[in-house]
């Protein structure tokens, strides 16, 4: 009986020691957490190391690893790698006895501990011990279904080849670590990679690894957003034009029907003397213009529908680029190809709505559009202005949009040591004309019959998509005047707005 109680007590000592270290243990990891956070890295690694020793005491190797690997990293944090070697290898052979005591491999704590070593062999730049501990680290995974632990081999082995100058071998890991998604068109998933494999960089401070990894990020992303973006845009053109085709369909038809009526009107004039055989041809000319103005009447209306298609189509194009990376530049442009086709049909649709007026001193007006492109122009390039201190009534801001477009294209193409001009001239008591010259480059002849025509040719949108010059065409008929290319001057490019009041 007195054995019997012996043996009871010694149990209950056993298992009340393991598990007052066990409690101790993760006391002193919180309290070692606190210090880490306060920076007092000599108190948090002596803290580290006695919870690493409370727990071997109570067989909790996943906390030993981890309290092992904190305080490891403490230690070679001043360099002290022996001490980290040390206690990485006392870990170890705790944990080897740990495995053939109860046969149960521990492979995601050997791993840790094999990672550390890695991480301090990178930084002593030692390519082949940190090769071995990279090997261990594969083998330590091999049959481990563990993603997490996957992901983060990888992103180590990338390091590694990054690290060592072997980025070919580098970009392999990174695309084995994303071939499991490319098949199934998983794309969140593979940036989901991208950006996971990013961050651990960002924490291991290995800045080539960031580097490398956020360029192919890049260009994954690029890709995509291209394919998506040239699905989108193709579908967009091609009902743009098939809008345009019908609209010049009607235009055709209206030019015909036009035709056939001032044919008409000759032929009365000249069978005016025969009465019956006038009043005649009369009545077919009422009927075919009644018919005529039917006919424009739904011409029109469908231009109508025509241009609100087309911006209703460039309008629902905004969410999905609104989803899109801002900074990419094919992004941005077709944002701005967005709004300028919005812009452009708003004023198609609005010819006939007068601006609102204003009376302005001409002079400052036209110095303070100069003003504005200073900050563009290149060195030595000569700014000039030539207006009479008059007041005229203008519509102030249609008018600022088309010169400032106009004058900042000048500033963008005339070279250095070059001239820009505006100048205002009264060519009547109720016409008079803005003109823009400069003496750059000036617009190729093959060209200049199409400038002032939207979707003349295919553009790269990157590089403009060619719409300002026609939205400022139709400003100027909209203010009762037409914006042309003066073909006359050679020696670069003058454009004139003329404007009748």
């Amino acid at each position: 009986m007195k054995i019997y109680s012996a043996i009871v007590l010694a149990v209950g000592i056993v298992f009340g020691g393991a598990v007052n270290a066990q409690t101790n243990a993760n006391k002193m990891m919180i309290d070692a957490n606190k210090n880490l956070d306060a920076k007092e890295y000599v108190t948090a690694r002596y803290r580290y190391v006695q919870a690493c020793n409370a727990y071997l005491t109570s067989n909790n190797m996943p906390g030993a690893v981890k309290a092992a690997v904190n305080a490891s990293a403490l230690y070679h944090r001043e360099n002290y790698y022996k001490e980290a070697f040390e206690l990485l290898g006392r870990v170890e052979m705790s944990l080897n006895k740990l495995e053939q005591d109860n046969g149960r491999p521990m492979p995601a704590e050997h791993y840790d501990l094999n990672k550390e070593r890695f991480k301090m062999y990178m930084k002593l730049k030692n390519s082949a011990r940190a090769r071995e501990q990279l090997d261990k680290m594969e083998g330590n995974l091999k049959g481990l279904s563990n993603d997490s632990l996957m992901t983060d081999l990888m992103s180590e082995q990338a390091g590694y080849y990054y690290t060592f100058g072997q980025n070919d071998r580098g970009d392999a890991a990174m695309k084995k670590l994303i071939a499991r998604y490319q098949g199934q068109k998983d794309y969140d998933k593979i940036a989901e990679c991208y950006r996971n494999l990013i961050g651990t960089a960002l924490k291991s401070g290995n800045s080539r690894l960031v580097a490398r990894s956020y360029d192919n990020y890049m260009l994954w992303t690029d890709s995509v957003n291209k394919i998506k973006s040239n699905e989108e845009l193709a579908e967009l053109q091609a009902k743009y034009n098939s809008a345009l085709e019908e609209i010049d369909e009607k235009e055709s038809a209206i030019i015909s029907r036009k035709a056939v009526i001032v044919t008409l009107c000759i032929a009365l004039a000249i069978l005016a003397a025969a009465l019956v055989f006038g009043a005649i041809i009369l009545l077919r000319y009422i009927a075919l213009t009644r018919k005529q103005k039917k006919a424009i009447i739904v011409a029109n209306e469908h231009n109508e529908l025509k241009t609100r298609f087309i911006s209703n189509i460039s309008a629902q194009m905004e969410p999905t680029l609104d989803t899109l990376d801002q900074k990419q530049p094919g992004v941005k442009a077709l944002h701005e190809f967005s709004e300028h086709i919005q812009e452009l049909s708003s004023l198609e649709s609005s010819l006939g709505e007068a601006y609102e007026l204003q009376d302005v001193n001409i002079l400052n007006f036209c110095e303070e559009i100069m003003d504005g492109i200073r900050d563009r122009i290149k060195p030595g390039v000569t700014l000039s202005v030539n207006a009479p201190k008059m007041n005229i009534k203008i519509a102030l801001e249609p008018l600022t949009h088309v010169l400032n477009h106009l004058l900042n294209n000048a500033a963008l193409y005339t070279p250095e040591g070059g001239k820009i001009s505006l100048e205002f001239k009264k060519r009547g008591a109720h016409t008079h004309q803005f003109i823009v010259t400069d003496n750059g480059a000036g617009i190729p002849e093959e060209i200049r019959q199409q400038i002032f025509r939207p979707f003349s040719e295919v553009r790269n949108l990157t590089e403009g998509d060619g719409l300002g010059l026609p939205i400022c065409s139709l400003m100027a008929i909209k203010m009762n005047g037409k914006l042309s290319l003066d073909d006359s001057f050679n020696h670069g490019a003058r454009f004139v707005l003329e404007l009748h009041s």
